[in-house]
């Protein structure tokens, strides 16, 4: 970890953070700034432009998105964290690297065959097509030399490589250093109504998620009415009994136990009881991040002081690499 220059990672603000999201990225990223002297998060607003969005609920999101890190525990004075939108030097990069960057290796982007390829062109958006590349200028942006990332972004990932590559060549120096990624083993939380399907905020029932902000009677609700199966025994088999094997996953993920070690622990004991216990685990991990919330919810003007000084701060840092840049392209005064 000690030759970690600086960390990147962004975040959608979605508005709903459930347990997914809080196991599969937000409490790596709280370790994260433990272990690195540069570490910067940011409230990736452009991106969610890809899809319709109404300004008012877009606005709050962003704030509660940044209220929920801050309680979660992502440390202003160790991270900065702020918004994209409001360090223009993103869209100024993406637009730069755009131009070197061939249609052949968007057309290959994974999620773009799976989400636009196969809609109606009339429809699709540009932004939805060449948002990889705003993703790799927001990393390039800092030099990052890693990024925190899970199996289905190592391809945007790879991509933002081969641009800082492409541009180093064209320009005979090494103006962006290639990222790498920080691999972790990542948490894959499913519905707790369709154990066969990734926790959502999307998902219409309220029931197939554990949102950060639930009470612990709502938390107890949710655990006691997920699927699981006719058996009454626990064991971890994500194909053969997704369902409990679900339960096991988040217990285990909260408590640093495997999941034999867990199963052990249960052994003998019905579903009911494992529930009940799960239940309280859970609480007892998010209850002090949804008191910190509403301590925080009462004090908007912290929320965005801590923004305006995130992007104040990255700010600097992007002035240096695009004066570089421009410097090589040949635009600069």
């Amino acid at each position: 970890m000690a030759q970690i220059g600086r960390i990147f990672s962004g975040i959608q603000p979605s508005g709903t953070v459930h347990l997914g999201n809080y196991l599969g990225a937000i409490r790596h990223w709280v370790q994260l700034q433990e272990k690195c002297s540069s570490v910067l998060y940011s409230i990736v607003d452009l991106h969610s432009l890809t899809m319709p969005q109404a300004p008012m609920l877009l606005s709050a999101n962003i704030r509660s998105m940044t209220t929920c890190l801050l309680a979660c525990g992502v440390d202003p004075r160790k991270s900065i964290i702020f918004q994209q939108s409001q360090v223009p030097y993103h869209t100024e990069l993406a637009w730069l690297l755009g131009c070197i960057t061939p249609m052949g290796w968007l057309n290959r982007m994974t999620q773009w065959k799976a989400k636009g390829a196969t809609d109606n062109r009339d429809v699709v958006c540009l932004g939805l097509f060449a948002y990889p590349v705003l993703m790799a200028a927001d990393i390039l942006l800092y030099r990052s030399s890693h990024v925190p990332v899970g199996d289905d972004q190592l391809q945007h990932l790879e991509l933002a490589r081969d641009l800082a590559r492409s541009f180093n060549s064209s320009c005979g120096s090494t103006v962006f250093p290639e990222p790498k990624p920080l691999l972790s083993e990542v948490t894959r939380v499913m519905s707790l109504r369709n154990p066969l399907q990734k926790m959502s905020k999307s998902d219409n029932q309220e029931m197939s998620r554990i949102n950060l902000s639930d009470t612990p009677d709502e938390i107890r609700k949710k655990i006691r009415k997920a699927v699981t199966d006719s058996q009454s025994q626990i064991t971890y088999d994500p194909d053969g009994r997704p369902g409990v094997s679900n339960l096991v996953c988040i217990y285990a993920a909260l408590t640093s136990m495997t999941h034999d070690e867990v199963c052990a622990k249960f052994e003998g004991r019905e579903t009911v009881h494992f529930k009940e216990e799960l239940s309280e685990v859970i609480i007892d991990k998010l209850e002090p991040i949804r008191q910190q919330t509403l301590l925080l919810e009462g004090d908007p003007g912290y929320i965005d002081q801590v923004l305006k000084s995130g992007a104040q701060q990255t700010t600097q840092l992007a002035e240096s690499t695009m004066r570089e840049v421009k410097s090589k392209l040949g635009i600069a005064l």
